[in-house]
Parts: structure tokens; C-alpha cells; sequence
């Protein structure tokens, strides 16, 4: 093995110029493959790290089609039927959630993003539910009518502000002024991290329309409590309380769990797609193996015929293109490995530049085995007809050939 081994190489460093087009083809193709993978990998992880830090034991009940919660102003949640929810069987806490636009201003800056209020004593408990902390600061006490905290981008240069914003730093928010309190922690993404954070005296000053009437409700399961379950009693008895029709509703209750399916299935379908164009390149590189391998053998075929006058076998002649072809394809899979990993890197840092910290790639072992082994036997795979056809030139044949 060891000798047709060196063999198949030293054939290969023969042909160095159509050797490298070669691995060239299978390079862009498994570079493809690996940072796509990487990427989908790596938002896999963070669904899973988000579900590990918030809890699966997680409801929230929002109305139905009206996007983010405190767009449509015809549908809220009463504060009464809020004590009415906390009383179901199998509730262990819950917390109503004022969601509104605002125009915050800083610097003379004015942008537009959501405001989140509630009573100070809740929101450990939205903390839990929306993952992270505070960061810089303090939390809203009872009182804070003057106070906020803001979402993570407010403290970094040009993320929402050409100036970033420090602790003690007065805004405007609805032309009222407020002074910061505190920062969250990075959630990921620049919608979520742009949030401003008020107590419910706050926002009802600002609002007061809106005055006990939420517009989401985050509901946590008792302990031993099916949230699925949990969730079906939670509809049926507010529907009840609603008098309303059972597929009329004007609302829906969602487990923690069925939003990471949610997000986890587009995630699926989006990687699929991603990895299908990467596979099409892949295609194309197996059939650019093949013809490299059958003009191989046209150029040596009385070559492979004074190999089989001397007595090679059959299965030494496959042997040899096969392992050329594979070569090729591990060649090929190797620098498409580090050039993916480059690239990916690259992607993942300009994307958490950009905001979106919880698009980041990971590079598993596995991952990198799996594409070596990958392009491998991709490389084998094409080469195998070309070598059959070698085994089966005849002797004589191969030697008059010209």
C-alpha cells in the first residue's frame, strides 16, 4: 500500500498546474461547507445557551397578529386579568410588560426604539425571562420616575448615538428628561440591545393611556408543572374569562420551548439552503476530479500497460488512481478548511461589530473531521470510474496505444 501510495503522489507532483485547478475546485466548495456549517452551529448554540439561562418553564401571552407587542392598540391585558391569570393552577410568578415606541434624544440625536416598563419589583424576573443582566449601574428602583436604564449599544460610539452614553448622562425621552441609571448586558442583536428600560409610574406618565393595560404577559410555570400544559390550561381558562370562541381568540400562549422550536426550525431551513448552493459547488468540483482522472489515464495508458506486462494486479491499478483522486479531495478539503475558518472568523467579527453578537461560528472538532473525511471521499468517489476503466485496459492494447 505504502508504495502505491508514493506512487499516486509522486504522479500528482508530476502534474502540479492541473493537480492544483483540481484541489482548487474542491477548496471553494468545502470552504462553502465549513463556514455555512460553523455559522449554523454556532446559532445552535446560542438557542441553547439563551433556553439554559431564561428556563424552558417560560409562557408569554401576546396578541394575536399584531406583531410586536404595544403595536396595535386595540388589543392590552388588563391588570385585572393579569391577578386573574397569576391565580391559575400551576403559576408560580407572573409579570405584565407596557411595550411601547419611543423618541429618545442624546446629543442632539433623536432615534426611535422600544420602551419596556413595569413595577421594579418584576424585573429580576423579566431578567430571567429575556436573558442577561445588568451590566454597568444599578436596576430601577420604586420611584425612578426619572430614571432609566438602557440596553447595551447605548455605551458604545456610533451604535445608537455618534457619542456613547455614560452613567449619570441626562436623555430626553418623549421630551421628558431622564437621567441613566444602569446599562443591560449584550443580548445580541441591535433591536434588543437599543431598549429602553423605565419603571411603570415612568411609562404611565409618559403614556397614560395605557395606564394597567400590558401589552405582553410573561407567565412562569410552578415547579413539576408541564408548561405545555401549563399553557392549554392558561388559554382555556382566559379564553373562558374572555368569553370568547375556542379558536376566536385575541390572543395566544406560547412556551419558551415552542419559540425555540420556532426559531430553531427557520434556522434549519435557512442552513439547508445555505448548504444545498455549497453542495452544488461540491457537484461540480467531483466532476472536474473525474475528467482530470480520465484524461489521467488516457495520457498513461502505456504506462498502465507496461504496469499490467510486469504483473500489476487490477485492484493496484484502481488502487492508484483512486488514491490520486483522494488525494486530491483531502488536499483540497484541508485548505478549504482554513480558508473557512478565516473567512468564518472574519464574517463573525464584522457581524458582532455590526450588532449581532449572537451570530458567531464555532469550529467543533467534529465539524473539521467531518469535512476532511468529507472531501475524501468526494475526491475517491469521482476517481472511482476513471480507475475502473484503467484495471480494465488490456495489456497488449495499452501498449500499442498512441
Amino acid at each position: 500500500m505504502s508504495s502505491l501510495l508514493k506512487y499516486a503522489i509522486g504522479n500528482l507532483l508530476h502534474r502540479k498546474t492541473r493537480s492544483w485547478l483540481t484541489v482548487l475546485s474542491i477548496l471553494m466548495g468545502i470552504m462553502a461547507v465549513f463556514a455555512l456549517m460553523s455559522f449554523g452551529l454556532g446559532i445552535q448554540a446560542y438557542v441553547e445557551e439563551v433556553g439554559e439561562s431564561t428556563g424552558a418553564d417560560k409562557l408569554f401571552l401576546q396578541g394575536k397578529g399584531i406583531g410586536a407587542p404595544g403595536t396595535d392598540t386595540s388589543f392590552s391585558i388588563p391588570k385585572e386579568d393579569v391577578d386573574f391569570l397569576g391565580k391559575i393552577r400551576g403559576v408560580k410568578d407572573i409579570a405584565g410588560l407596557y411595550f411601547q415606541a419611543a423618541a429618545i434624544k442624546f446629543n442632539d440625536q433623536i432615534k426611535y426604539n422600544w420602551a419596556m416598563g413595569n413595577e421594579p419589583r418584576d424585573w429580576r424576573f423579566l431578567e430571567q425571562s429575556f436573558g442577561g443582566g445588568i451590566e454597568t449601574g444599578r436596576e430601577l428602583k420604586q420611584g425612578d420616575i426619572s430614571k432609566v436604564v438602557l440596553g447595551y449599544n447605548y455605551q458604545i460610539e456610533d451604535k445608537v448615538f455618534g457619542r456613547a452614553v455614560a452613567l449619570g448622562d441626562k436623555v430626553e425621552i418623549n421630551d421628558r428628561e431622564f437621567e441613566v441609571v444602569g446599562f443591560y448586558s449584550e443580548i445580541g442583536n441591535p433591536s434588543d440591545d437599543a431598549n429602553i428600560y423605565l419603571t411603570d409610574e415612568a411609562m404611565e406618565l409618559m403614556y397614560p393611556s395605557i395606564k394597567n393595560k400590558y401589552g405582553f404577559v410573561i407567565i412562569q410555570a410552578d415547579r413539576d408543572v408541564d408548561p405545555t400544559a401549563l399553557a392549554e390550561r392558561v388559554e382555556e381558562e382566559y379564553r373562558e374569562h374572555k368569553g370568547q370562541e375556542e379558536g376566536k381568540e385575541d390572543f395566544y400562549v406560547q412556551t419558551f420551548t415552542d419559540l425555540l422550536e420556532t426559531f430553531g426550525s427557520i434556522i434549519t431551513v435557512l442552513n439547508s439552503v445555505l448548504l444545498l448552493i455549497a453542495l452544488i459547488s461540491l457537484i461540480v468540483a467531483s466532476v472536474n476530479i473525474m475528467n482530470t482522472m480520465y484524461t489521467s489515464v488516457l495520457e498513461r495508458t502505456k504506462e498502465i500497460g507496461v504496469m499490467k506486462a510486469i504483473g500489476a494486479r487490477n485492484t493496484s491499478i484502481m488502487k492508484i488512481f483512486i488514491y490520486e483522486s483522494g488525494i486530491l479531495g483531502l488536499i483540497g478539503g484541508i485548505l478549504g478548511v482554513v480558508l473557512g475558518f478565516l473567512v468564518a472568523s472574519a464574517a463573525g467579527g464584522a457581524a458582532a461589530a455590526a450588532g449581532y453578537s449572537s451570530l458567531r461560528p464555532i469550529f467543533p472538532v467534529f465539524l473539521v473531521l467531518g469535512c476532511l473525511l468529507f472531501s475524501f471521499l468526494i475526491g475517491a468517489a469521482s476517481g472511482f470510474f476513471p480507475a475502473l476503466k484503467a484495471s480494465k485496459l488490456k495489456p497488449a492494447n495499452a501498449l500499442r496505444y498512441e
